[in-house]
């Protein structure tokens, strides 16, 4: 089962072809460069280099895969959550594609495909994971803070999520504070700014550590921060970039791992997936390896690291299991996009 599947939810133009859980190829165009000195993703830009480059990227892509259309037995896309104007151009694409060369067509919600990326194989197989449910899939990046229960194949319940800021939308506006810069992508320059700080430096609140629910919230975190700052000169700012750097990655992967215990423990669920951008950073990986080992469970990362960003191949790979199922678009005129979609939708 051959599946070419798309995905432009940001600022990722993705095509990739998949057979299971095997990438044949990949392509990816980004946009980083183009929305840097913005200090984050500039809609209308994006939509628009979006258009400029699907046609090269998906050409670009059956062509490493020594395939066409024709051959192709399904095409998938990602129908959110995302950028609306950013979406509207992949599914444009697979509702062409699919309508012109007759093949059925998979809607997939983004953060699916983070649940499956940990699961994703290269062309050789490699690496093989089984499949033993149920787990609790954490999903932590820029857009999105979620504690998934994984039950099944297609078979998701949200267990706990963001009340406003996601932990990576919190850490990309902290390090724009910290440097008094428009920077983009925030995450690995915090990581670097972090190497070698005391993140004991400031003692920052850890958002929602004692309330009785999985769900997160960062705006509060992001504004002691503010205020912080505010009380002090650019040269003690200057001085103490490393520390504060520390501090405020501290405090949000703490908290992320005091909910991830809870559901752990609540749940009596010791397998851990872990998915999104936020997720490639060591510290974080480090203190979710240490809280599962101690639960005497297991758990998986992306096992390739473009995994851990937006790309299309975990959408192809997610979109084999609802082929499986059946879980086919029945209109695809009607199909649309959805910013907001849910994975337990």
């Amino acid at each position: 089962m051959k599946i070419l599947s798309i995905d432009t939810s940001c600022d990722e133009t993705a095509v990739a072809i998949t057979e299971g859980l095997k990438v044949l190829s990949r392509e990816t165009y980004s946009q980083i460069l183009l929305h840097e000195k913005w200090g984050g993703v500039v809609p209308d830009l994006s939509k628009r280099a979006h258009e400029e480059h699907i046609d090269e990227v998906v050409s670009n892509t059956l062509k490493k895969a020594k395939t066409n259309l024709k051959d192709v037995d399904y095409i998938a896309v990602t129908y959110g959550p995302g950028l609306a104007i950013a979406l509207g151009v992949g599914i444009n694409k697979a509702k062409e594609l699919s309508l012109m060369y007759d093949k059925p067509l998979i809607a997939v919600n983004h953060m699916e495909g983070h649940v499956y990326s940990c699961f994703v194989q290269n062309s050789e197989g490699n690496p093989h994971r089984e499949f033993i449910f149920p787990y609790l899939a954490f999903l932590v990046s820029g857009g999105h803070t979620e504690l998934v229960l994984f039950s099944d194949h297609c078979s998701y319940k949200i267990l706990g999520e963001t009340l406003d800021d996601a932990a990576g939308e919190a850490i990309d506006k902290a390090t724009r504070l910290i440097l008094d810069a428009h920077v983009y992508p925030g995450g690995p320059i915090l990581e670097r700014l972090a190497e070698g700080g005391d993140s004991d430096f400031l003692r920052l609140p850890r958002p929602m550590a004692h309330s009785d629910n999985l769900n997160f919230s960062y705006s509060g975190l992001k504004t002691s921060l503010f205020y912080t700052l505010k009380k002090h000169d650019h040269g003690w700012r200057e001085t103490h970039i490393s520390d504060l750097a520390a501090s405020f990655q501290e405090a949000v992967f703490e908290s992320l791992t005091i909910k991830l215990q809870r559901a752990m423990k609540q749940y009596q669920i010791n397998r851990v997936i872990v998915g999104g951008g936020v997720s490639v950073n060591k510290l974080l990986r480090k203190k979710i390896r240490t809280l599962v080992a101690e639960e005497k469970g297991e758990v998986y990362f992306p096992p390739y690291t473009y995994l851990n960003g937006d790309n299309a191949a975990m959408i192809g790979v997610a979109a084999y299991f609802k082929a499986e199922k059946g879980l086919i678009v029945k209109d695809i005129h009607m199909m649309e996009r959805s910013a907001r979609a849910r994975i337990d939708e």
